[in-house]
């Protein structure tokens, strides 16, 4: 029930959005109790205002609060929405972009512990989300990868490892992130 509510959420920011871009399935962490705390409250307003708020326009953060992890969100507020994957998985992912900018994109597996890549990305694009186009690529909003196989132990504890989907609008110089927390099994 409560993945149902959360889930439903989701659906409303991303449609009352007047955003850039995030990532709608798998489902992305969320803002919660746990990210006001460490980011502040103004921030959680920004974030809450505009589900796909770019980097750039979280304001009013504490020193404590990671924007460059996730955008700040926390596994704590998000234990529900834990992936189980498996090595050689294809994940499809959707990500939604009302508002695009062309730059750099990637998805990578990130250990949170660090706030570093794991590996090489599982996808990446040197030019995504075009503005200059007439109608962006399929592939800009629905694409997949594949889920590598992972050193013993690595990303096997919830909390460990995201899927983190990194955009970096050059000419706007607006950075996005979503992250899918999950488990390899």
């Amino acid at each position: 029930m409560r993945s149902e509510i959360i889930v439903g959420a989701v659906a409303a920011l991303v449609g009352g959005a007047s955003a850039h871009g995030n990532i709608t399935s798998p489902p992305a962490r969320l803002p919660g109790p746990a990210m006001q705390a460490a980011c502040g409250a103004q921030a959680i307003s920004n974030v809450e205002s505009d589900a796909t708020i770019p980097l750039e326009d979280v304001f009013g953060t504490t020193a404590a609060c990671q924007l460059d992890l996730c955008r700040g969100a926390k596994f704590e507020d998000n234990v529900d929405l834990v992936q189980s994957f498996t090595p050689g998985q294809v994940v499809r992912m959707q990500a939604i972009i009302p508002i695009p900018h062309e730059g750099p994109m990637n998805v990578s597996i990130v250990d949170t512990a660090t706030n570093t890549v794991v590996g090489d990305p599982l996808i990446e694009f040197e030019s995504y989300a075009d503005e200059s186009l007439a109608a962006l690529p399929a592939n800009n909003t629905n694409f997949s990868v594949t889920i590598p196989q992972l050193a013993a132990g690595q990303c096997t504890q919830a909390g460990d490892c995201v899927l983190q989907w990194f955009w970096f609008g050059t000419a706007a110089q607006q950075t996005y992130e979503s992250c899918v927390d999950f488990v390899l099994e």
